[in-house]
């Protein structure tokens, strides 16, 4: 510390950063953590301030940074290579499979025109052809930015959406081919049709590897490892780098194979705890970094001094958006699609970040874009980040109502004659703190005494090397006494508790083991912390109960006792494939409790008066499916933070049951945090986060025969029903 002060002292600033390595870290890290928050405050993208950061302590501002910094080049290359990998980890495979003809059309048209006024507009300012070439894939591809607005808005399973984020998946790989060919073209002395023809054979036999070989490799892998998270994610991590050296080694740009490579490991990676780490760690480190990178290669006094670039970069601008739109134009008449749902495919393949950034800056290093279209590209980002979500939250709001009419009634469990409970209903209790045991006892009682079920109070004693270790003798006895404590609150309601106690490495897989072989119908535990960077790396207890879990999973934070449990709020923020298991919950506890149960449905708050009453009529007719004694009331909120808006609905409630809905991370590398974690953070009342099987099929409640569950007089819900959120 104290060398580093005497520099400080004694050196200029850009010196002292290139002296001491973790000073420009350092700095890069209170950015990454300041920035984007204080952007999204501002309801405007956080890689927007990312950018803007860069060219705030780059030569063109303080000249803290240098673009030629070793370390700030080294983590921005890595940014730019996860960047790439994290944007095909997240194509959607099944959309793609289930929309890949439309898509295909879309894509074609989205991909062609861009690609030709992207050259006429490099013919426009005399860019050779290869050069304009490279100009028009650059418009090619698009970004999901707005997906987790649509997510939150629930029509990510629209026709006109799913088709528009199927193509994003042929967009980008065209855009990458036309960059891999003009770089590799730029680098060979002399060019002839032979060289062309090897680079492209080259090129398919290189994909065919990565893709089928990586695929099948990641497969043998993860079937061999286990439950080891920890080898599955040096694993993915492995195949990435590995496929960057591949291309490397054949002259193929490496963020084209950072992107086969998200793409071959998709499948094997799938949903789940393994991808949650992989994402994270370029999200929060190294693709923030990649965007300040790109904010120190902006020369703003050229950019002031320079007419040329603002004539560039309007015309750029206006061609790009001219292109997307006469796209979503023919996509409308050549499959039907509405107005709304035009001006959203619009809006949604307007942004230009990850695809286009990678390739950009790829360009810009080999030599064949002038510093000039950098800038302009780095602006183009800028406006299309702010400017394609914001027609979005516009022209989504409207699916909303046909979404709701076409695809919801069609996801619901049908109550039907169903035959004899023939199996006890049975709730695992994992108990381990003694401080909230009782409480979390008296739950599972009141659910088991309602459904006539039992309960399984389970402890799990941490295995050791030898079964006659005295650390696991004292494990084995402390958990004994909290069985022998769980029992006796369980006795108080008059309900037959089997305690249970299990050696297991880790608890997690020891709980979701245990309800499996237990043919648990639900499990519920109390609330976990989820702090501190070992928690978000690592994940805890929770986090892999509600991934691994066969059953339901009932996540408790009780701040009293159950029993004094009277009035009920259950948030549906998605109408359109809602899961009526949370509801189905809420409702036999409150039955249970002579309580009552308010469903709340938050809107935009420009949804017109009948549009809501639409909305009303919809959500009693999901919850009407139900067949309850004492039906949930149900009330409709406009207004225009969904979060604030339950937040304040809370305050007048003793518990609030939330369902677990998955982060989902934007094709563009900057995490999204959800609406249930948010909640969670903020309510002060008992909060009950519910979360359903990982892989239960999204239209499953239109498969399952009436003989394999139980009804909802017998046991509460039928397990599985519902699509996963």
């Amino acid at each position: 510390m104290e060398r580093i002060l005497q520099v400080l002292a004694l050196e200029p600033t850009t010196q002292v950063l290139g002296q001491e390595p973790i000073v420009p870290f350092a700095i890069l890290l209170v950015v990454i953590l300041v920035v984007p928050i204080l952007f999204e405050r501002l309801k405007l993208p956080g890689l927007v301030g990312l950018v803007l950061s860069g060219l705030v302590l780059g030569p063109s501002g303080w000249d803290l940074f240098q673009n030629k910094s070793s370390i700030i080049n080294l983590l921005a290359d890595i940014g730019l290579v996860y960047l790439m990998f994290v944007a095909g980890l997240e194509v959607e495979i099944a959309q793609w499979r289930r929309q890949k003809q439309r898509a295909l059309g879309f894509a074609c048209l989205s991909f062609g025109i861009s690609f030709l006024l992207g050259i006429l507009v490099g013919r426009i300012f005399h860019l050779n052809l290869q050069h304009s070439i490279l100009l028009g894939s650059l418009f090619a591809s698009h970004t999901l930015l707005a997906y987790p607005l649509l997510s939150r808005l629930g029509v990510v399973s629209n026709e006109a959406v799913t088709t528009t984020i199927a193509a994003t998946a042929f967009t980008d790989i065209g855009a990458l081919i036309v960059l891999v060919g003009c770089v590799a073209i730029s680098q060979i002395k002399i060019f002839s049709l032979t060289t062309l023809l090897a680079l492209l054979g080259e090129l398919i036999i290189y994909s065919v590897v990565i893709v089928v070989g990586l695929d099948w490799l990641g497969k043998e892998f993860f079937r061999r490892s286990g439950d080891d998270e920890g080898n599955k994610f040096l694993f993915v991590v492995l195949t990435l780098f590995l496929a960057v050296m591949g291309a490397q080694l054949i002259g193929v740009e490496k963020i084209f194979g950072a992107f086969l490579a998200g793409l071959a490991v998709n499948d094997v990676v799938g949903e789940g705890p393994v991808k949650e780490k992989i994402v994270f760690i370029g999200s929060v480190l190294f693709i923030p970094i990649f965007f300040v990178n790109l904010g120190l290669l902006i020369d703003l006094p050229t950019l002031f001094n320079n007419l040329l670039i603002f004539r560039l970069t309007s015309l750029i601008l206006i061609s790009l958006i001219a292109s997307k739109f006469i796209a979503a134009w023919l996509a409308k008449f050549i499959y039907r699609y509405s107005w709304q749902e035009m001006l959203t495919m619009w809006s949604l393949s307007i942004p230009q970040v990850g695809t286009t950034l990678a390739a950009t800056f790829v360009g810009y290093r080999a030599g064949l874009l002038s510093p000039e279209l950098l800038s302009s590209f780095i602006i183009l980002m800028l406006v299309t980040s702010i400017l394609g979500p914001l027609i979005t939250s516009r022209t989504a709001v409207t699916l909303t109502p046909q979404a709701i009419t076409t695809t919801a009634t069609t996801d619901l469990p049908q109550q039907q004659s169903e035959a004899p409970r023939t199996q006890t209903f049975t709730i695992v209790v994992p108990i381990y703190n003694p401080h909230t045991q009782q409480h979390l006892v008296e739950m599972a009682a009141l659910l088991a005494r309602q459904t006539k079920g039992k309960i399984i109070p389970l402890a799990i004693a941490p295995a050791a090397s030898q079964m006659d270790a005295p650390q696991l003798e004292l494990s084995v006895q402390r958990s004994e006494r909290l069985l022998t404590k769980a029992i006796y609150h369980s006795q108080a309601f008059g309900i037959e508790a089997e305690p249970l106690l299990r050696i297991d490495d880790a608890f997690a897989s020891g709980i979701s083991r245990a309800a499996r072989e237990q043919k648990a119908d639900l499990i519920v535990m109390g609330w976990g912390k989820r702090t501190g960077l070992r928690a978000r790396l690592f994940g805890n207890v929770i986090d892999g109960v509600l991934w691994a879990a066969h059953c339901p999973v009932a996540v408790t934070r009780l701040v009293d006792s159950p029993q004094k449990i009277q009035r009920i709020l259950v948030p549906l923020e998605n109408l359109i494939t809602p899961s009526l298991q949370p509801v189905q919950f809420a409702q036999m506890l409150a039955e249970a409790n002579q309580a009552q149960v308010t469903v709340l449905n938050v809107c935009d708050r420009r949804t017109s008066s009948s549009k809501i009453a639409a909305r009303r009529s919809h959500l009693s007719q999901l919850v009407g499916k139900l067949s309850t004694a004492n039906p949930p009331e149900i009330q409709i909120l406009a207004h225009e933070n969904t979060a604030q808006a339950i937040l304040q609905a809370t305050r007048l409630y003793d518990l609030v049951v939330l369902p677990f809905i998955r982060n989902h991370t934007n094709p563009g590398g900057l995490a999204i945090s959800d609406l249930t974690t948010q909640l969670a953070r903020q309510i002060t009342c008992s909060i009950i986060v519910f979360g359903e099987p990982q892989n239960t099929p999204p239209n499953i409640t239109t498969q399952i025969s009436s003989s394999q569950y139980p009804s909802l007089e017998d046991a509460g819900w039928k397990k599985g029903v519902g699509s996963r959120e």
